[in-house]
């Protein structure tokens, strides 16, 4: 009988980090970020962020400026698994489908925008869930309401919204948008979230989704709103900040077990 559960609980964390083998057609870097990407769809399933087949989440792969994964057009968010996730380039062109269902020409234009402007980001993400397209229809935007949205105090990049384009010219803007930021409120759009690992850009996603949860439910109830100071707020902003910050890595891996334990499909 086992007396130590909490070793089982670390052993378990340890086997979820491993890299599963590679396919022979495959570089171990790319099989080992198709995993997570397609972890962090199902991740988006669980926790209920998607928009049936529609929204995005790609990795750009190691070792390449100009190329990226995305999401089969077609499959749901619960369907995503490794070998599934597209290949393609910053051009549009399809590098390597094993589906044949393509992309979504929306995904591909929000995307590529992002990775082609900013090299230091590896995982972009963009969701219409209730409470972000809400928060994003706000004047305001989000409000630094509480500690989850303060995280985010004068952080936040802000891209009007244009319409169904999926022109150069609508890249050039959410380019212009974005700036350097993380995290974007796309008006009367929704959400995106650029990331240099995939871990840490769901962790900047789930937080910015729980804030604007909060933030609707806040204003909902009628209420009156304590705010915070300016002061108070840009210190929990800075908190988060810190490059010795190590709870993405932990949560990930807690997170890793939960879908291993649910269903580890994702990682064929």
């Amino acid at each position: 009988m086992d007396h130590n559960p909490a070793g089982a609980i670390l052993a378990g964390a340890i086997a979820s980090d491993r890299a599963p083998d590679a396919p022979a057609n495959c570089a171990p870097e790319e099989w080992a970020l198709r995993v997570d990407l397609a972890a962090c769809y199902r991740l988006f399933a669980h926790f209920r962020m998607t928009d049936h087949i529609f929204n995005h989440i790609s990795a750009r792969v190691p070792g390449r400026h100009d190329a990226f994964l995305i999401n089969a057009y077609g499959l749901r968010y619960e369907e995503m698994t490794a070998s599934s996730l597209v290949k393609v380039d910053c051009d549009g062109n399809i590098l390597h489908d094993s589906t044949g269902l393509g992309i979504n020409p929306g995904g591909f234009t929000i995307h590529s925008a992002v990775h082609m402007a900013r090299p230091d980001v590896v995982c972009v993400m963009h969701t219409h869930t209730a409470d972000g397209i809400a928060v994003a229809c706000q004047e305001e935007g989000l409000l630094p309401l509480t500690q989850h949205a303060m995280r985010f105090y004068q952080r936040m990049a802000v891209h009007d919204y244009q319409g169904v384009n999926f022109t150069d010219a609508e890249r050039t803007a959410l380019q212009r948008s974005l700036g350097d930021r993380k995290a974007m409120l796309l008006r009367n759009h929704g959400l995106l979230v650029a990331g240099p690992s995939i871990p840490e850009a769901f962790d900047i996603m789930y937080y910015l989704e729980r804030a604007c949860q909060l933030q609707t439910r806040m204003q909902a109830c009628g209420a009156r709103i304590v705010h915070p100071s300016h002061e108070v707020a840009e210190q929990v902003a800075r908190s988060f900040e810190r490059p010795t910050r190590k709870s993405q890595a932990k949560g990930w891996s807690a997170l890793l077990r939960m879908l291993d334990q649910q269903d580890p499909s994702y990682r064929q």
